[in-house]
């Protein structure tokens, strides 16, 4: 039982500091050292019990071992983006959406930019500031609450795209490790959830965003809205290429190299960025330099997390809680997704989650004879979830940092698009998969 609290209590605290702004690197040792406190966890190991379960050993083996797997795939994602953000070229696509949907339809225009930059291989992250100030001129513009704005820019990263077969994120390329499938793992059912996802969810913020129009609610401006207009853009047509580069090179290679055609696939994209766009980078190099602290500090604040995963993962609660999980009556797909989608929530990450649950689970259903192409697509969709609790680095950064709202003001509609429209599609992606699709 103090076991249990330990795991939960964790993660309430892990929660409460991020919220209160506690950098993650601090926010989740310390709430990873609640958990080895009320579990009964040795703090340091001991030289006679060198193999025992303890605090120090199991964060930092967290910590460490997913910066081993993850790091070039990071590096090459942020420099990717910083590359398209520099050239003009994440702008040009999206303003080039922008003329052809209008300002009526503002919120689709975010939505769809985000959506094309994602599934092109742009990191999550850089899409959120690179969109962002497009979104700031057209949320003004059509004089909408700007407290939508967050949910807006996740809504076209984190759903009906970076789980979907053939993303290049990397939520949708860890599973191939442990599973053996691909980048287009149960692809027919993939396209079903994500026009779901697609549809649902831009329905439900229009509805959100209707009904704070209703009661008085408009657009504020602030004095830090004021960005740098660049007078001149490459061609978006031309800027297209690059995401291009990246899908059609991990999807020729995935077979071959495994999650390595995802690092193959983002230099490539790099390398045509900027012979298709040189003549207009501000700076090449401090792009590349900025690519490079940026996948430093997301992937640090990532395995921070995975650390804090790693001790709750040595504790016996956790055991137990897994054990209940997998023992779900049913489609074993409940039971792995359900898995999946409370790991993510404990460590606040979707890749984090699967990254400490597959090794888990994937030769547990394997062995159960569970179709590893469903259990792929179900694992995919259901890590990108409870990410999204409020303590998440992706919510934390784009509420706080990059659109300077607060959690009171833009998370019920962010946890509504980003953590219920994904749990609904993994319910369907279940029940599609059961049906035999």
């Amino acid at each position: 039982m103090l076991g249990m609290i330990g795991l939960f209590g964790g993660l309430a605290l892990l929660i409460y500091l991020t919220m209160k702004g506690m950098n993650l690197l601090i926010a989740a040792p310390l709430s990873a050292l609640v958990v080895a406190l009320l579990s009964g966890l040795p703090l340091f190991p001991g030289v006679p019990d060198e193999g025992i379960a303890n605090f120090v050993t199991n964060y930092m083996g967290g910590f460490s071992s997913f910066i081993g797997s993850w790091y070039l795939m990071f590096l090459t994602g942020a420099i990717f983006g910083k590359v398209m953000e520099d050239s003009g070229a994440a702008e040009s696509v999206s303003k080039w959406i922008v003329g052809k949907l209008g300002m009526k339809r503002a919120a689709l225009a975010v939505v769809i930019a985000c959506a094309i930059l994602t599934y092109g291989g742009v990191s999550l992250f850089v899409v959120a500031f690179s969109v962002y100030p497009m979104a700031i001129s057209l949320f003004k513009e059509a004089n909408l609450p700007r407290r939508f704005i967050p949910a807006t820019l996740a809504f076209g990263s984190t759903t009906f795209t970076m789980t979907s077969a053939g993303s290049p994120e990397i939520q949708n390329w860890i599973p191939i490790e442990f599973l053996g499938t691909t980048a287009y793992a149960g692809w027919q059912v993939s396209a079903i959830v994500a026009a779901f996802m697609a549809i649902f969810g831009y329905w439900w913020l229009k509805k959100m965003i209707s009904k704070a129009l209703a009661k008085g609610e408009h657009f504020v401006d602030r004095e830090t809205d004021h960005h740098e207009v660049r007078e001149h853009l490459p061609s978006p047509l031309l800027s297209i290429i690059p995401l291009l580069v990246v899908l059609i090179i991990s999807f020729i290679f995935h077979n071959s190299l495994g999650t390595s055609a995802l690092i193959v696939a983002l230099t490539s994209g790099v390398i045509a960025t900027y012979l298709i766009n040189r003549k207009y980078f501000s700076n090449f190099g401090k792009a590349v330099s900025e690519g490079t602290m940026g996948a430093v500090i997301a992937i640090a604040n990532t395995a921070a997390v995975v650390g804090f995963g790693g001790v709750i993962k040595a504790t016996p609660a956790f055991g137990d809680a897994v054990s209940f999980m997998t023992a779900i009556p049913g489609s074993p797909l409940i039971g792995g997704g359900l898995a999946v989608a409370v790991i993510a929530g404990l460590t606040g990450s979707s890749s984090g989650g699967q990254a400490i649950a597959l090794p888990l689970l994937a030769p547990h259903y394997l062995d159960l004879g569970v179709d590893p192409d469903a259990l792929h697509r179900v694992v995919a969709i259901s890590s990108g979830s409870l990410d999204s609790l409020p303590q998440g680095g992706y919510v934390v950064t784009t509420i706080r940092s990059i659109a300077g709202e607060t959690h009171k003001d833009a998370y019920p509609a962010f946890g509504a698009l980003t953590v219920i429209v994904p749990i609904l599609g993994v319910v369907l992606a279940v029940v599609l998969f059961s049906l035999g699709m």
